[in-house]
């Protein structure tokens, strides 16, 4: 027999606002049992501060980055000329953005997470298989990303500290001093990662368009 979730909350403890977002009535007990906990409780409407721009911003974040750069000069390396190779990431982002927005509408108007909102397709314990593979994928992400940006420190320092930094002993076929800075540039995303969020989160708010009209000006410059 397969798992059922935890009996529902009543629809006359749930309150529908006139924008279509839903919250639980004011003094209605939060869910309880196995199946919940704080990280997976709904999140009250005062506390869903993001508005259109806040994911705009994040969008451009994850489209607008030196991964898709990379990917753009590897497609101009087998044959594309720059403006195929752009258009073609720009047109991969925006395909790939309407999945994102299907799946993303629930967290805004009912303020539950992912693995929440993949138990009405997946049952409660079959949600935890989308939910690794989300983690398995963010893993794999920050890998590449943290590997692009210790190449960046390490070419940076070679060229300040010189052959002695750039022609380090190999291990694994890469400088020794690569490895270095690979750690070193997971030590500084953890870091990040460690101070939570919601700061990180105002940050690449506030970052996102100005880096983005920063390398347009360079691009046409």
């Amino acid at each position: 027999m397969t798992d059922t979730a935890p009996a529902a909350i009543p629809p006359t403890s749930q309150v529908t606002l006139t924008d279509g977002r839903v919250e639980l009535a004011l003094g209605s007990p939060p869910p309880s049992g196995p199946y919940a906990n704080d990280d997976l409780l709904p999140v009250p409407v005062e506390k869903r501060t993001w508005t259109t721009y806040n994911f705009s911003a994040l969008w451009v974040g994850m489209a607008h980055n030196t991964a898709s750069w990379t990917l753009a000069s590897g497609l101009i390396a087998v044959g594309m000329d720059w403006k195929q190779a752009v258009f073609t990431i720009a047109l991969a982002n925006l395909i790939v953005l309407v999945p994102m927005l299907l799946t993303g509408h629930a967290g805004p108007k009912y303020g539950i997470p992912f693995p929440v909102f993949a138990r009405a397709s997946f049952g409660v314990r079959g949600a935890n298989l989308p939910a690794v593979v989300r983690a398995l994928v963010a893993c794999g992400w920050f890998g590449i990303q943290t590997w692009i940006g210790g190449e960046a420190i390490y070419f940076l320092a070679g060229k300040l500290i010189g052959d002695s930094w750039a022609n380090a002993s190999h291990i694994g076929g890469y400088a020794w001093t690569m490895w270095l800075s690979f750690a070193l540039f997971w030590v500084l995303q953890v870091a990040i990662i460690y101070r939570g969020w919601r700061r990180s989160a105002a940050s690449r708010t506030g970052r996102r368009p100005s880096c983005s009209s920063a390398r347009s000006s360079c691009c046409g410059g």
